[in-house]
């Protein structure tokens, strides 16, 4: 491709209308992470015994265990999320804009 097409493809509404709702997406779910992750060293910091309690009586998985573990699953599922999305949403919007740049060109 050349610069030409890319300038075209830059100006077109629909990328920055792109890059606007993957950015805000992303930042959105990067701040769900760091808030849960750090919220979880707080936790360690100022209530460390709170997290060495056993989830239930006689069992030996503790709630910091368990919160690290479902902490671990949760962003794996979130990955999935963006993962989707950006396979269905952001990719049709990105051949859009291409193929625009394309018929433009002729």
């Amino acid at each position: 491709m050349s610069t030409e097409m890319y300038q075209r493809m830059k100006a077109n509404p629909k990328f920055q209308d792109l890059v606007a709702r993957r950015s805000r997406f992303a930042w959105t779910l990067a701040f769900i992470v760091l808030a849960m992750f750090y919220g979880f060293v707080l936790v360690v910091a100022f209530n460390p015994t709170s997290l060495g309690q056993p989830i239930a009586e006689g069992s030996r998985w503790t709630v910091g265990v368990t919160a690290e573990l479902l902490m671990f699953i949760f962003f794996w599922v979130l990955t999935a999320v963006y993962v989707k999305r950006a396979n269905t949403e952001f990719d049709a919007l990105n051949q859009e804009i291409i193929k625009e740049a394309w018929k433009d060109k002729k």
